[in-house]
């Protein structure tokens, strides 16, 4: 039997996660910022729709969140009309938001006072892995609410892990991103000097991403980076807003972290060329065209 679900933020990700939900025969209420999104998932998938995440949460075994950064969530979750105001005891709140692991903490203290569980449970696979149900969760907290989680996540989800508690599936997004942003300069890096070489870099791709170089990047991002076309994908403003996550989180642990610091600049050009929603792969326009 399906569970009763509510989905808070139908962003990129979160309809296509609540769409699964749907799909796998979970009764879901879905609430957005912006009705008319909420309106027309129900439409196209089922399920309903509330004015509010207190509404939507009501009898709802597991709430699910899918907002921003830091203060998206806590006016979602902790606001006047938001979904502590309406949970019941024994349900599970389960973030997949991208936030600060203290905010992760913070939520998991607080909704153990009232009574309920809390995962930090962000995300990794982009809109194709919503869409097919294959994304990677990195999990913060009990290990009771995350097996009880379990057979939800499992709609959208191929990878799932439990890293230890409150926090910690929030610091692995961290490390998923310091690495994505480090591949993508070197691939925009490699592209860029096989352009200024006078080589056909799509030749060069062709030739060398079935060895050591082989990347995620490198075989679904190659060619729009040479196409110089961005308009897809995870936009370098939440980019930037990870890094500075991580960068956060590193001048607390004693981490040390120059790449990440770098990229964070690189990223800031790309938005000074107004490339704030350009996917993350927009690095290489900070050496120009290929003609340049």
């Amino acid at each position: 039997m399906g569970e009763k679900v509510a989905f808070l933020g139908l962003g990129v990700m979160g309809r296509n996660m609540a769409a699964r939900l749907l799909a796998a025969g979970h009764e879901v209420t879905v609430w957005n910022r912006t009705r008319e999104r909420a309106d027309e998932l129900v439409a196209a998938h089922g399920g309903q729709a509330a004015a509010t995440p207190a509404a939507a949460v009501s009898g709802a075994r597991f709430v699910c969140v899918c907002v921003g950064n830091d203060e998206h969530v806590r006016a979602v979750v902790r606001g006047p009309q938001g979904a502590f105001q309406g949970m019941a005891p024994g349900s599970i709140l389960i973030d997949h938001s991208t936030v600060s692991a203290e905010l992760a903490r913070e939520l998991s203290r607080e909704a153990l006072r009232l009574g309920f569980g809390s995962l930090d449970a962000p995300v990794s696979g982009g809109q194709s892995g919503a869409e097919q149900g294959t994304l990677t969760i990195m999990a913060g907290g009990q290990l009771e609410h995350f097996e009880r989680a379990q057979p939800v996540l499992e709609a959208y989800a191929k990878r799932i892990r439990l890293l230890g508690p409150a926090g910690s599936g929030q610091l692995a997004k961290m490390v998923n991103q310091i690495c994505i942003a480090g591949v993508l300069q070197g691939l925009a890096e490699g592209l860029h000097f096989a352009e200024s070489a006078g080589l056909d870099p799509l030749e060069v791709v062709d030739a060398i991403a079935h060895g050591a170089a082989q990347s995620w990047q490198m075989d679904n991002r190659h060619r729009t980076m040479v196409e110089r076309k961005f308009e897809f994908g995870f936009a370098v403003d939440w980019m930037r807003k990870d890094l500075g996550l991580a960068l956060d989180e590193a001048r607390r642990n004693g981490a040390r972290l120059p790449l990440a610091a770098l990229l964070d600049q690189f990223y800031s050009d790309v938005q000074a060329l107004g490339g704030g929603r350009w996917d993350t792969s927009s690095l290489i326009t900070r050496f120009g065209t290929a003609t340049d």
